[in-house]
């Protein structure tokens, strides 16, 4: 994910003073989004009550990070709270090893169902963050959050499930590999949406780099679609020191980089989101004197237009095939579809950014989209809903192995997904 542009500085809050966060709110309309002055919900005290209990849990998912779809302690242990805080229902293995809670409202009368996702897989890095609850499993770290995440919706379930105070069913959705898995589609293929009758999903990730318990979202395209993309060049290797009688295959995917980025430059509206990236080149010889019969190229194209990627996937195709034939070799290009945009419904978006104001006292309704990806897209394209981020504050930027999730912001969160639940299903 990139930075998003911010304004302001980080603001600080310890443990113990959350308990006593007053939120000075502005009394204002957002342009586009309906205030309701009777559905004010700031941090909620008990949230705040149970901030130890919530990052304790992040502690101990922090220090025990799983990737992928292999997430079955992070899971197992989730199903356990879940079955503690009472609630109605959990079943296991939706996805392949996620987790779904259903919670059910003082009444039932409206027969709405709002469903709540957090993702629970970490990433293959190695942990330089020098908490003293770093990573326990070697080359793996909770280096985006997730383990936040995780802990602040199980806040949210289990306030929800001790207070009801809502008329209808929260469903919470806690997702494996969300880091290039796929456990979002898979959740959606396993029967998510339709077998627990969700109407309307929600989502929420940290980001640095926002001021800590702000946040930020915008209608339509909010993050990127991601294609991968493998481009294998056969030429004729040989000696280094005769060029002319080979089809230097080096020299052909230094021309394939190159044209690639006339896709970007010259091909797509400048005013629409375009990325193609060529991230590795490797040969079949690691020698200094011999040019190698084949490259293999491996790179990313992001895209926050359906039309445009469509482009760019014709175009890859063309130009690989056509500079490798100019120049006498042979390509082929495998291109594989990934996540989809994340795209917010404009009518939920407002919905999320009011409870967000409620909760905080501010909102960026127009925040930049990034060119990172989510497979929360995937839930999105089943259901309207949206997906907002809150402010991680001045910390690495995820993904690198000195990031660390500030747990200042767990009442934020938690107290955003309880009031999603009752903003969207008000008690009668």
């Amino acid at each position: 994910m990139g930075r998003p542009a911010t304004g302001g500085k980080q603001r600080s809050a310890g443990a113990g003073a959350l308990r006593h966060i007053v939120i000075r709110r502005e009394r204002r309309n957002l342009p586009g989004i309906p205030t309701r002055q009777d559905r004010v919900m700031p941090i909620r005290n008990r949230l705040a009550e149970l901030l130890p209990e919530i990052t304790a849990w992040r502690h101990d998912f922090h220090a025990h990070p799983e990737l992928l779809f292999d997430v079955q302690r992070t899971a197992g242990k989730v199903a356990a709270l879940l079955r503690d805080f009472g609630v109605d229902e959990v079943v296991e293995g939706i996805g392949r090893t996620g987790v779904v809670g259903v919670i059910r409202g003082r009444s039932a009368a409206s027969g709405r169902v709002i469903g709540l996702r957090a993702d629970m897989d970490a990433l293959p890095i190695t942990e330089q963050s020098g908490v003293a609850y770093a990573s326990k499993s070697p080359g793996k770290m909770h280096a985006c959050g997730h383990d936040g995440h995780t802990a602040m919706l199980l806040g949210a379930a289990k306030y929800l499930a001790e207070t009801r105070n809502f008329d209808g069913t929260a469903v919470v959705i806690f997702q494996p590999a969300e880091e290039g898995g796929g456990g979002g589609r898979e959740m959606v293929q396993d029967g998510l949406i339709t077998r627990f009758g969700i109407q309307e999903v929600y989502g929420m990730h940290n980001m640095p780099g926002i001021p800590l318990g702000h946040f930020a979202i915008r209608p339509g395209a909010m993050m990127a679609a991601a294609d991968q993309f493998d481009i294998t060049v056969t030429g004729k290797g040989g000696h280094a020191a005769k060029p002319h009688d080979c089809i230097d295959t080096t020299v052909v995917a230094a021309h394939i980089i190159v044209a690639l980025q006339t896709i970007a430059s010259r091909g797509v509206d400048p005013l629409k989101q375009v990325v193609v990236t060529v991230c590795t080149v490797a040969t079949d010889s690691t020698a200094y004197n011999v040019i190698p019969q084949v490259v293999v190229m491996k790179g990313t194209v992001r895209t926050m237009d359906p039309a445009v990627q469509d482009y760019v996937e014709r175009r890859v195709t063309e130009i690989v095939t056509g500079t490798a034939a100019a120049l006498g070799a042979v390509a082929e290009v495998e291109y594989r579809r990934g996540y989809p945009v994340t795209m917010n419904a404009p009518e939920n978006t407002a919905y999320a950014a009011e409870v967000a104001k409620a909760v905080s006292g501010t909102v960026d309704i127009d925040t930049p989209p990034l060119m990172g990806a989510e497979d929360f897209s995937f839930m999105l394209n089943e259901r309207p809903g949206a997906y907002i981020f809150l402010g991680n504050g001045d910390t690495a930027m995820v993904h690198h192995p000195a990031y660390i999730f500030d747990d200042s912001a767990i009442p934020f969160g938690s107290s955003w997904y309880v009031g999603m639940v009752e903003a969207r299903m008000p008690a009668v």
